[in-house]
């Protein structure tokens, strides 16, 4: 496991905790769009600055202070290490946020059946006929859908999240919507264009702010909560 990044406090990516974010580099797709660009690939050269033990140690000296343990990427379940990871965490008494793209359904179902993920946020990047366009590869949807289901169908708490990015338009971000109708949460983030994966997408202009609130208020009633983030 190689870590990309760690955040030692943070009020925002956790709802409702006090935390940490720990981000992991490597990912299974190329989302053109990335504002962590330097976590998808893993380069072979790359010099830890911290290490898993390191924030092991971090977290025993924090007990009590922090709350919970937000884990992000990259993408989080692409490493096979990340159970035993978190179960170091857990036994700390930490609630543990797993960020994910979900196309790794199984892994998922494991980490949240074995009770070792408290909160599992979802980014769903398009709808099925945009996903190879955006994550800037081949994308098997219906692990992404088996992902939703599981989330859906269990007892741990969730949000599901999309970008709103300058492919998408307001018919999709409706289509992907009705998919995740019933949800607790979804989110409408706004697209940055200050860091990406591609630099084409530098010079993209994100949508109006109001514009993407009104998309959100369109959708809200199919929601227990529908935010919108990233917007000042």
């Amino acid at each position: 496991m190689k870590i990309g990044g760690f955040q030692k406090l943070s009020t925002v990516d956790y709802p409702g905790h006090l935390c940490c974010t720990i981000f992991l580099m490597g990912c299974n797709l190329r989302c053109k769009f990335c504002h962590n660009p330097r976590l998808v690939n893993m380069p072979d050269d790359h010099t830890e600055n911290v290490t898993p033990e390191d924030i092991i140690t971090f977290l025993e000296k924090r007990k009590g202070i922090l709350e919970g343990v937000c884990i992000s990427g990259g993408e989080p379940t692409v490493h096979k290490d990340l159970e035993s990871f978190i179960r170091q965490i857990k036994v700390m008494g930490y609630k543990v946020k797993l960020d994910t793209n979900g196309t790794n359904p199984e892994v998922i179902k494991n980490l949240i059946d074995q009770g070792l993920i408290n909160y599992v946020a979802v980014d769903i990047k398009a709808t099925a006929e945009k996903y190879e366009e955006v994550a800037g590869c081949w994308v098997n949807t219906d692990n992404i859908k088996k992902t939703i289901e599981i989330v859906m169908n269990s007892k741990v708490d969730y949000e599901f999240r999309t970008t709103f990015l300058p492919d998408l338009d307001e018919k999709d971000i409706n289509e992907i919507a009705k998919s995740l109708a019933g949800s607790k949460r979804y989110v409408v983030q706004q697209f940055r264009n200050n860091t990406t994966l591609s630099e084409e997408y530098i010079s993209r202009k994100p949508y109006d702010p109001q514009y993407i609130r009104n998309v959100a208020d369109s959708i809200k009633p199919l929601f227990a909560s529908c935010e919108v983030r990233g917007i000042q």
